[in-house]
């Protein structure tokens, strides 16, 4: 069976990712195919929404499918890893400008490029077992695939707190940081997809919207503004250092797995692009990253260390934050001139 279903039903545009034992991780052909779907049903007048959703209990969608981005890096092939980039970020930008409704379903994980393909939609649902993140400084990669614009617009500094530590949301956290609009309970999705397939409406989801959980990011919310609301992630650390609470304790140890070149340079990404610019300007800033990453940075490594052989034991470039230096992130987040990203076509 294929890895993706793209058809369609009633009057949606149905899309399901099925690769559960994979966490239904998204491959580059997966992206292709999204994007082609996504083009043809634009103009046609019989489909009146899109539906994605996936198959499987434990993920939406888990993050891209890496693994050969790892093995054509090492051969020393940068430019397979900067063509999935930049077609998945044109990719991101279509969903979050789609004329047509775009409804999501996100149970269990849904991290990374599987945000990418469902936090940028209209309508974006949640249910009980949802779990998202952006862990990609864990691997030495900034929060990408427009989940920069995602953290930028979130409450207060919960932004830079999440890029950095990869902190799972869950439902309720979903929704309060902008990553989610409802909540609804798993059981009654079928019937719903069903209703969003035979209407070609979105008059169903509201009437299936049931409270969410609490948020308990937005206890938390005043402790990130207070150690996050600085110029830099060295100074963030600093903060928390002198402080004695549960939220500093756990914060730093999430801090301390990833890359500190990737945590650096996110925190100062998301600063960035809270600037404004819209989701265009922070695919553009995302790439310049991610273009150097697996050359100049850990990407490599991060992959080798939790993909490759998983002794979670990384090889940073840099001992700590702290040592990672303003010219350094200038240099990672620098224009790319030439290789800029184009939305319109990719990489020039």
């Amino acid at each position: 069976m294929s890895d993706i279903d793209i058809r369609i039903t009633g009057r949606a545009g149905r899309i399901t990712l099925n690769r559960p034992d994979a966490l239904n991780a998204l491959t580059y052909e997966m992206c292709l195919a999204i994007e082609a779907a996504l083009d043809a049903w634009e103009s046609d007048e019989t489909v009146a929404l899109v539906v994605i959703d996936a198959a499987g209990d434990r993920a939406f969608c888990a993050g891209g499918d890496i693994v050969e981005m790892y093995r054509t890096g090492r051969a020393g092939d940068f430019d397979y890893g900067r063509r999935f980039w930049a077609d998945e970020y044109r990719l991101n930008a279509k969903i979050h400008g789609y004329p047509k409704p775009y409804v999501a379903f996100m149970q269990g994980f849904t991290m990374g490029g599987g945000v990418g393909i469902s936090c940028h939609g209209s309508h974006r649902i949640v249910g009980e077992t949802s779990r998202i993140a952006m862990p990609e400084c864990g691997i030495g990669l900034v929060p990408d695939v427009g989940g920069s614009y995602l953290l930028g617009r979130a409450p207060g500094r919960l932004g830079e707190f999440l890029g950095t530590t990869g902190h799972r949301m869950g439902p309720g956290c979903a929704i309060f940081a902008g990553f989610a609009d409802l909540f609804i309970p798993e059981a009654e999705w079928p019937a719903l997809i069903a209703a969003l397939e035979a209407t070609g409406t979105t008059g169903p989801i509201d009437a299936a919207a049931a409270t969410p959980p609490e948020a308990p990011l937005a206890a938390a919310q005043p402790d990130a503004d207070r150690h996050f609301g600085t110029a830099s992630l060295a100074e963030a650390l600093g903060s928390l250092d002198r402080d004695r609470s549960e939220f500093s304790a756990s914060t730093r140890k999430a801090l301390a797995k990833g890359s500190p070149l990737a945590m650096a340079c996110a925190f100062d990404l998301i600063g960035r692009v809270r600037g404004g610019g819209g989701i265009e300007r922070a695919l553009e800033m995302e790439f310049r990253f991610t273009y150097r990453a697996a050359e100049e940075g850990d990407f490599l490594e991060g992959i080798r260390a939790a993909i490759i052989d998983k002794d979670r034991r990384p090889a940073w470039r840099h001992g700590r934050p702290e040592d990672v230096t303003g010219a350094e992130i200038a240099r990672m987040l620098g224009p790319l001139g030439a290789n800029r990203l184009n939305l319109e076509g990719g990489a020039e």
